[in-house]
């Protein structure tokens, strides 16, 4: 076997899988180092992809032919859209999986893509050229891969240690040795690692769960695929249960704190805020009697039963005493206790926005190693560093970079390099300044002319796209032109102020509360659009007026990312910056003169005084 590759990726988790798949997609010879090949695209926590914001990312990836969003349809068995009732850009589509079906799916997808080997072996160093990149990988079985870019996406691997009470196990997960060699590696490199930490509950039998003494959530009917190319979910969907914690839990709970291997100082890593262990909860929010639990089966013929909502490292006996207290798990039966994980990471700062290592060339990061938690954002990550890397392998071609105004992955990925992070990072739609723009339901249309022109989207989304996409202008153009005036709409039963002006369609569909029956019998037209083009045409409408603000916002802010500054400039020699100024610039190496705006503690006198200079400089190369 040839053993040179144009990109190597380390781990098959989802950054992995995204990232291996995605240089291939670009042509490049891409091979997919993982421990063991039956846990590529393992759901080593929740058995659920998307939510909100979550969402939103799958997808983006989606939108550039990633995996994940056809691996969780042909893997749903309960789907559901949050916050159906609010506004569509906050709206997240979530896919609860079946964790054999999705980890199938996924093996099938890598299988399928051209350019792609896949060996199930352990990467333990990495062997850097003459000029400090990256040369080759070095196995634990004696092996050598030569490459032009390399991708590592250890997850929670990297020198992992599970706890559970005072028990302490290096693994990567339950199940799994840790990566000890690579996390050397990265030490001996002068990488930036610290640590962090996240958990998992205890997995219990659903067959000795109360389910009648329980409420249920059901999903969605008919359930709505997460990817453009799912014309529909096929797989019988489930019911899910919820209950909840009650004084008597959190009365074990405090009882045992001391023994928690959180609380009791076994562990310094940080954990998420946004997803925090029961222990956490009942600490900091003392003043509550209870906490909401879903009770999510993990397959449709696996009766392990995910308890959403108490992760936890209390010892194996609290942790049964914990579950008996909780109505409808009397007598349920822990079939694997819940764990904390520590494990290292680097400081995303220490990457550019294409996540490549700035002291290390066409060494690429993604995932939990940069200091992120979730399915969703590794899969992102994965994408783009995947991208990039066959970018560099293939001579240094320009960087794939999306920007904050364009999707939630630039966000992502904007706020890691530019922000680093002090606990895992978690995706919110709060974090996007322009979330009306980077809905869920027109990620296709964002980003999928960007990702042709890349060439990283195959020819049927292509085609599918593109179809759309001018189905969508024409309906636009169409509801933009066509109207009617306010008595005529008042005839229809569409009350609008009878002041003359005529209103477009547009217009009357973002009237409150409009009867979508009356606006049917008044522009006839509408019932023939599909359901998708129909929800399109609604958003768009009901966000017109703050969309061409955000638009305007939008021109700004990208004449401002346009503004490059040069890898190596001098800030020490730039008038009118105080040296606090110039010592954040220089450690934050901003690549844009809007990055460097975003920065912590960046004065708008300091961004007025570097814009200067980059003009100064620009003036006198021409």
């Amino acid at each position: 076997m040839d053993k040179n590759f144009d990109v190597i990726v380390v781990g098959g988790g989802h950054a992995g899988c995204e990232a291996a798949a995605s240089a291939a997609r670009c042509g490049a010879r891409t091979l997919l180092l993982t421990h063991r090949l039956e846990t590529l695209g393992e759901m080593s926590c929740n058995p659920a992809i998307g939510g909100v914001g979550k969402g939103h990312l799958v997808r983006e990836v989606d939108a550039l032919d990633g995996l994940m969003a056809r691996a969780a349809d042909a893997a749903a068995i309960h789907v559901k859209m949050l916050n159906r009732s609010k506004g569509p850009a906050v709206r997240g589509p979530r896919a609860q999986a079946d964790r054999k079906l999705y980890r199938r799916a996924v093996r099938e997808l890598l299988a399928g893509q051209p350019g792609l080997t896949i060996i199930a072996t352990a990467a333990e160093g990495i062997e850097i050229a003459a000029d400090g990149g990256i040369a080759a990988v070095l196995t634990g079985d004696g092996g050598r891969f030569g490459c032009g870019a390399l991708v590592v996406t250890t997850g929670t691997f990297l020198r992992g240690e599970i706890r559970i009470g005072e028990q302490r196990i290096p693994a990567g997960r339950a199940g799994d040795e840790p990566a000890v060699g690579l996390a050397l590696a990265f030490e001996r490199l002068g990488l930036p690692l610290a640590r962090l930490k996240t958990g998992t509950p205890p997995r219990l039998d659903g067959r000795t769960i109360d389910w009648q003494a329980l409420e249920a959530q059901p999903g969605d009917d008919p359930p709505e695929p997460l990817s453009w190319m799912t014309d529909r979910i096929t797989n019988r969907q489930i019911v899910c249960g919820i209950t909840a914690t009650t004084p008597a839990t959190h009365a074990v709970i405090r009882a045992n704190l001391h023994q928690s291997a959180v609380y009791g100082g076994r562990i310094q890593g940080v954990g998420p805020r946004y997803c925090p262990s029961i222990e956490d909860k009942v600490v900091r929010f003392a003043e509550r009697e209870r906490h909401q639990i879903f009770l999510e089966p993990e397959g449709l013929d696996d009766d392990t039963v995910y308890p959403n909502g108490i992760s936890t490292s209390l010892p194996e006996g609290v942790q049964a005493a914990m579950i008996a207290s909780i109505p409808g798990l009397g007598r349920a039966r822990i079939v694997r206790p819940g764990y904390a994980i520590e494990y290292d990471h680097v400081d995303p700062r220490a990457l550019t926005p294409a996540l490549e290592v700035r002291s290390v060339p066409r060494l690429f990061l993604a995932g939990q190693i940069n200091g992120t938690t979730g399915y969703e954002e590794a899969a992102a990550q994965g994408l783009m560093a995947g991208l990039n890397a066959a970018q560099r392998a293939s001579g240094g071609l320009p960087d794939r970079v999306l920007t904050r105004s364009e999707a939630y992955a630039g966000v992502l990925v904007d706020d890691l390099v530019l922000q680093g992070v002090s606990e895992p990072y978690r995706m919110l739609t709060a974090r996007a300044e322009h979330r009306l723009v980077l809905r869920s339901d027109n990620a296709g249309l964002r980003l999928t002319e960007r990702g042709i022109a890349w060439g990283c989207v195959g020819n049927e989304r292509a085609a599918r796209h593109r179809a759309f996409a001018a189905a969508t202008a024409d309906a636009l153009a169409r509801a933009q032109a066509d109207g009617a005036t306010p008595a005529a709409l008042a005839t229809g039963g569409i009350a609008v102020n009878q002041d003359g002006k005529r209103r477009s369609v547009l217009e009357v569909l973002a009237l409150p509360g409009v009867d979508a029956a009356a606006v049917d019998q008044a522009f006839p037209w509408l019932r023939d659009l599909s359901p998708a083009l129909r929800a399109q045409l609604e958003a768009e409408a009901l966000y017109a007026p703050y969309l061409r603000r955000q638009e305007a916002e939008m021109r700004l802010l990208e004449r401002e990312e346009r503004t490059r500054i040069p890898d190596g400039l001098d800030f020490s020699s730039i008038p009118g910056l105080s040296t606090e100024m110039r010592q954040r610039l220089s450690a934050a190496r901003p690549a844009t003169l809007g990055s460097a705006g975003r920065l912590a503690g960046i004065t708008p006198a300091a961004i007025a005084a570097l814009a200067v200079a980059l003009r100064r400089d620009e003036v006198r190369s021409t």
